[in-house]
């Protein structure tokens, strides 16, 4: 399945009645704020390089942000907080993104998430991520991608989820692993785990406004993550 045949097939998805009357009342209704816009309203798909070696996962689309502007993380505080992240480490032209029609460019990156409608409260439900799992697995199933990046524990449980449960898997194959079954993979801020051979998954703290204002995560912790990444491409064949 191509990226582009998966997001064309994800736009029409209405398999959650609860987020498409939340995100479709949301475009209605708009915030003050942004009363000239446009609102997107409509599942948000992933986007970036279609051959990147690097996949990051978020939650799902902010209420004001991605459902706004239909680009994951634009528009809000994460974002805010993600891209000039990515730019110092080189994955992003520019340190800010503020519209589908900006001249954002990720590089050897892809952005995604777990559920791709805004939730009530930024809480989607566990039918919901349920529903919304083989966007995901089918994603990664298209970009193989050498690292996975998890935005928070909800996401690094979904992509285990899809890795070892017999989904495709980062490498399109099976790869049981006994380790996870053990509890010894289990959610750390920049913890890095090898899946299979030079295939990882690494954690952060999700770059939302709570974690961001509060302290749990700093930019010099979330800079680590990323310089992480950047020392695992190195070490890894093309």
């Amino acid at each position: 399945m191509t990226l582009e045949y998966l997001n064309t097939t994800l736009l029409s998805c209405r398999r959650c009645p609860r987020l498409v009357a939340w995100r479709e009342q949301v475009a209605r209704e708009k915030r003050r704020a942004y009363r000239d816009w446009e609102y997107w309203g409509k599942p948000v798909p992933g986007f970036g390089d279609p051959q990147a070696r690097v996949m990051a996962v978020g939650l799902a689309p902010g209420a004001h942000g991605s459902n706004r502007t239909g680009r994951m993380f634009t528009g809000d505080a994460s974002g805010d907080f993600l891209y000039p992240a990515l730019c110092r480490v080189g994955f992003a032209n520019q340190p800010t993104s503020h519209s589908r029609e900006d001249s954002l460019i990720l590089k050897d990156l892809y952005i995604t998430a777990v559920c791709r409608c805004a939730p009530p409260g930024n809480k989607p439900s566990p039918q919901e991520m349920e529903n919304c799992q083989p966007y995901l697995a089918r994603e990664i199933e298209a970009i193989r991608p050498r690292i996975v990046v998890a935005l928070g524990r909800v996401a690094f449980d979904r992509v285990l989820r899809i890795i070892y449960d017999g989904q495709p898997s980062i490498a399109n194959r099976p790869s049981p692993a006994p380790s996870a079954v053990e509890g010894s993979v289990v959610f750390a801020h920049g913890a890095a785990y090898q899946l299979i051979t030079d295939h990882w998954l690494l954690c952060s703290y999700h770059p939302s406004r709570q974690n961001t204002q509060t302290g749990r995560l700093t930019t010099e912790m979330f800079d680590a993550v990323w310089r992480k990444v950047r020392e695992l491409l190195d070490q890894t064949p093309c």
